[in-house]
């Protein structure tokens, strides 16, 4: 495992969160060239210990295929961070570290002595970026908070699924992910003002707050209008024709045909010049009006066509338009292929392991997929020795079941 490349090449990251927010932010700096030091509690009685996203979903030899994603390219260090030798260790990480990644409950790093106003003193420059549910402040600061309440709290349920049914939730972690990649993005604008400045600060993430980001313009509506944005199904609302349709060999297709040129072209395709040429639909407010009335028509369309002339004739158009895919249309595509987007590792029993590429792609100093997740502690040893730590005191932390 190599980190010398990448636009982070030479940065060091100490991770000391787990599951999915976290571990997802880590996962990106690993890409781009950073060290990153992944701090797991010790393996228990019955052996277990570590992240629990090594145990979850898939399992081969034991270990979760996600955690050759989540955690690929890492070293995984043991540490009880509940005993003072563990606490060491880690304030040792994290004053030769210029970013530290957390997301336990706000107070839990204070109570072990490893708060910012801690770290700081053994780093100046420290970063510390704190993933939470509702923040490092508020009247909600400590209480329990997942992606899955995030994502109603934050607004993004209420107006997912259709008007006669409850809410539905995406099959995805998708409040971790949106906070992992507020909580890199934070990073970044912390490092470039440590670059001119040498000073590092807390990056405060919520996750409430970063679903409640992505929420476009419900509030300035609710605020001036009083609406609010209701489930209205597979549509966008306001935004005609944006929906999904069926082919008549049953293959789901979606289709914007929102922009005023594009409508026009996608009416002639359908065979509806009349629609296309109609200057109550020329505009999209005129549209909105009218979306039932046009998506039975674009639908009507593609009942009676088979998916592969739908998406033909639509491309030729120049009409936005997608089959929705699973997991193995993906590993299909050639577009997916030809970016790299689905890549291979190895893991240490010879078992090739499809895993996604690396996003973003930057031209000169581009990430890479730099290996598969660590067994648990591997590198318990590299990591205490540059510590300082000698063979006996590191066997002397294992016996005591710091490490």
């Amino acid at each position: 495992m190599t980190t010398s490349f990448g636009p982070l090449a030479g940065l060091k990251v100490l991770e000391l969160g787990q599951l999915i927010a976290g571990p997802f932010a880590g996962k990106f700096f690993s890409d781009f060239g950073a060290e990153v030091i992944k701090v797991e509690p010790p393996a228990d009685e019955k052996g277990q210990g570590g992240d629990p996203i090594r145990y979850w979903r898939t399992l081969h030899e034991g270990t979760s295929l996600w955690w050759h994603v989540q955690s690929r390219g890492k070293k995984s260090v043991t540490v009880n961070m509940r005993l003072p030798e563990g606490q060491e260790i880690v304030r040792k990480l994290a004053a030769e570290a210029d970013i530290v990644i957390e997301n336990f409950r706000p107070g839990t790093l204070e109570k072990w002595g490893l708060g910012y106003d801690d770290l700081v003193k053994v780093n100046k420059g420290v970063i510390l970026m704190r993933v939470s549910g509702f923040g490092q402040t508020g009247p909600m600061r400590d209480l329990a908070g997942f992606g899955t309440v995030a994502e109603s709290m934050g607004g993004m349920r209420y107006v997912s699924g259709f008007p006669d049914r409850p809410p539905v939730r995406m099959n995805l972690s998708i409040g971790d992910g949106i906070a992992s990649l507020h909580g890199v993005i934070g990073v970044l604008m912390c490092l470039h003002h440590k670059n001119k400045t040498g000073e590092g600060q807390v990056v405060d993430v919520a996750l409430y707050e970063s679903v409640f980001n992505m929420m476009e313009s419900t509030l300035p509506e609710y605020g001036l209008t009083g609406q609010v944005r209701e489930r209205t199904g597979s549509n966008l609302t306001g935004i005609v024709p944006s929906n999904t349709y069926t082919s008549k060999d049953g293959t789901h297709i979606v289709i914007g045909g929102n922009g005023d040129s594009i409508f026009k072209r996608l009416m002639t395709t359908i065979g509806r010049d009349d629609l296309g040429t109609d200057p109550a639909l020329a505009d999209n407010a005129g549209r909105a009006k009218r979306a039932t009335e046009l998506d039975d028509a674009i639908q009507a369309w593609c009942g009676v066509h088979e998916a592969a002339l739908i998406l033909k004739a639509l491309n030729e158009a120049q009409v936005p338009n997608g089959k929705i895919y699973s997991i193995a249309d993906i590993v299909a595509d050639p577009q997916y292929q030809a970016r790299e987007m689905i890549q291979t590792v190895t893991l240490k029993d010879g078992t090739a392991l499809k895993v996604p590429g690396v996003v973003p792609r930057l031209s000169k100093t581009p990430g890479k997929v730099n290996g598969s997740g660590p067994d648990l502690g591997e590198h318990n040893r590299e990591v205490l020795a540059t510590l300082g730590y000698t063979a006996e005191q590191i066997a002397a932390l294992k016996a005591k079941k710091a490490i």
